[in-house]
This record gives C-alpha cells, sequence and structure tokens, in this order.
C-alpha cells in the first residue's frame, strides 16, 4: 500500500490513470491486480497484490484489497488488471464482488497489455473497441508531471527490491573487517560496566544517540558514512534501548530512508533488523509503502521472529496511513514504553 501524499497528478482518461498507477506505487506493476482509491475527487493511495497463480482461488487476494480500502475509509476505486485475460477476469471479478459487497463504488475496471486497455464495465464499441485502446504513457501529461515533480517509477518490484539488497564483493569484505572492530570497540565500551546494568543499555544510548547524529549530517550533506562509521552505529543499534531511541527520531525524509537504506544494505547479516525496521519505518511514514514492504521481507527472511519488523509489517497489512503516525513513536510515554521495548 502506498500513500499519495505527493506531488498532486491530475487524472483526467483511465490512460492518464493508467500512466499514473507506476508513480503511486514506486514501480511498473507485472502480473498484479491494482486499486485506486478515492475519496471524493481525490485519490488517496493506491493498493497491489499479485495475481493468483492459474488453478488458484482469487478470493483471498480479493477480500485483503477491499479491507485495506475499508481501512483506508475509502469511497470508490477503479480496479486495474495487469496481465492475460484469462487470469485478471477472476481476479477482477473477485474484487468488485468484495468491494460491492463493502458499499465502495467501482468506477471502472480495467485490463491493460501489450500498450492496450480493456474496460470491463463499459460496453460501447465506440469508446471501448473489443481489440482494446491503444495507449502511451510516455506520451501522458501525467507521466510529465510526475516526472518533473521528481517521482520515479521503477521498471518492476525486482529493481525495489535490488535497492535494499546487502552488498557484495569488496565492499562486503571491508564491511565485515569494520564490524570486527566494531565488536571490539563496543567490548571496551562495555567492560566497566556492571553486569546488572547492561540490560538497560544506558552506556549505548548515549553513544548511539551521537554517532546517529553524525550520520544524518553527512545523508543530509549527500556524504556516505565510512564503513567504521557504518559498523559501529550497525553495533550499537543491537541494543533496542539505543534502536528506541534513534526510532523516535526517525523521520520520513530524504535523509533518513537515504542513511538507513546505506546502513541496512552495508550490515552483516546478524545486525540487518535494527537498520532495516529503521527505514520501513522513514520510507512507511514518507508515504512509500513498496520500499517499507520490501525492507521488511527482507528484515523478516533474517529475523522472523523480530518484534519492531513484525509491529511495523502489521501496520502495512492493516493499511494503517501514514497520517495518523505524526507523532508516533511516542517513546518516551511510560506508558507505551514497556510495552514496545521488547
Amino acid at each position: 500500500m502506498n500513500s499519495t501524499e505527493r506531488p498532486r497528478l491530475a487524472v483526467r482518461s483511465p490512460a492518464d490513470l493508467i500512466a499514473a498507477v507506476p508513480y503511486l506505487l514506486g514501480f511498473h506493476p507485472a502480473e498484479s491486480v491494482v486499486l485506486v482509491a478515492l475519496r471524493g475527487r481525490q485519490i488517496v493511495f493506491a493498493a497491489r497484490a499479485d495475481l493468483p497463480p492459474p488453478g488458484t482461488a482469487a478470493a483471498p487476494a480479493a477480500r485483503y484489497l477491499a479491507a485495506v480500502l475499508r481501512r483506508q475509509r475509502a469511497e470508490a476505486a477503479t480496479i486495474i488488471g495487469y496481465g492475460p485475460a484469462a487470469r485478471v477476469t477472476a481476479a477482477v471479478d473477485a474484487v468488485r464482488h468484495e468491494l460491492g459487497g463493502a458499499d465502495i463504488t467501482v468506477l471502472d475496471a480495467l485490463r491493460v497489455g501489450d500498450g492496450r486497455y480493456w474496460s470491463y464495465l463499459c460496453t460501447d464499441p465506440g469508446c471501448c473497441p473489443p481489440e482494446g485502446t491503444p495507449y502511451d504513457p510516455t506520451a501522458s501529461q501525467v507521466t510529465a508531471a510526475a516526472v518533473f515533480a521528481g517521482q520515479v517509477a521503477l521498471p518492476d518490484r525486482a529493481a525495489l527490491t535490488a535497492q535494499v539488497a546487502p552488498v557484495t564483493g569488496p565492499t562486503r569484505e571491508a564491511m565485515r573487517a569494520a564490524t570486527a572492530r566494531a565488536r571490539s570497540r563496543l567490548g571496551d565500551l562495555l567492560r566497566p560496566v556492571p553486569a546488572e546494568e547492561l540490560p538497560s543499555a544506558r552506556a549505548v544510548t548515549g553513544p548511539a544517540g551521537t554517532a546517529h547524529r553524525a550520520a544524518l549530517e553527512l545523508s543530509r550533506r549527500g556524504e556516505r558514512l565510512t564503513d567504521d562509521d557504518a559498523a559501529w552505529l550497525g553495533v550499537l543499534l543491537t541494543f533496542v534501548p539505543a534502536r528506541d531511541d534513534v526510532w523516535e527520531r526517525t523521520e520520513g525524509s530524504d535523509e533518513h530512508i537515504d542513511l538507513w537504506t546505506d546502513v541496512f544494505r552495508r550490515s552483516e547479516p546478524e545486525l540487518v533488523a535494527a537498520p532495516g525496521c529503521l527505514l520501513a519505518f522513514a520510507a512507511f511514514r514518507s508515504g512509500h509503502g513498496a520500499l517499507a514492504a520490501v525492507a521488511l521481507e527482507r528484515v523478516l527472511d533474517q529475523q522472523p521472529d523480530y518484534p519492531m519488523a513484525l509491529l511495523l509489517d502489521d501496520l502495512l497489512r492493516q493499511a494503517v496511513p501514514p497520517s495518523r503516525l505524526t507523532d508516533w513513536p511516542a517513546l518516551n510515554d511510560k506508558r507505551t514504553s514497556r510495552r514496545r521495548r521488547r
């Protein structure tokens, strides 16, 4: 699910809407069913699900998408299926059925493929020919406006996943060595700390805050952390109180997204959970739900039981709007900190 709290795109036709979808999602969908939801005349978000595999029921994906629209209080939606008719039609029919039961108006239902689109609702061959209506997204004013506003649509979801993939080769070897040095440095930091004080990690929270502020300053200047600084920040964030202190200061700005993308990609496998979740949270707050999702997928693949990842994954699946989290997480609130810091 992606919020559309970004530069507005004027959509005046099915072709315009099809051109807008990749910028609403962040990538060009394929083998997908997409819902573009509206309140009044304003597009409020887009939701996507994979087309069910051949021979598989479409109802579960349809119920999920309808539930997303209900939680977002959508009033109407256009359904767009990407792929061959044999697979798209069943998925679109299932979604139409679920939206009807949810009292959400279906404005149109389209299938897109091979540079053409078809409407399941329009039966007038004068405007909806049986052979489909050709369209050229590169000629749309929507595409031009999105590009001018700095919005990006990656070629596919795999390209989005590649943006958070771990570094390899010499960069990985350098980070492995830097992480060993960071662990040794952490040992020196904790050596004088009494054993009974270690769970609170007070000795770590201050250095983590200092490292985080310095890293953000570099990110704002468009500079990259050194291997040692990236490894040091990653090692410190393995302490939950230190991570939560940084989490409370994580925003949806480009600087925060760039920082956590870099640290996430460079972290050793056993250290990816905290920076990956912080990236997901920053991306979620900025409205980049797809980026948040692929970051969480990688975290949960590495650490399936990591509580922060499970919490954020639930937020995405429940389609909680980023606007509801303006002042969240309030980790300095004693009523919530005990529940979240685990």
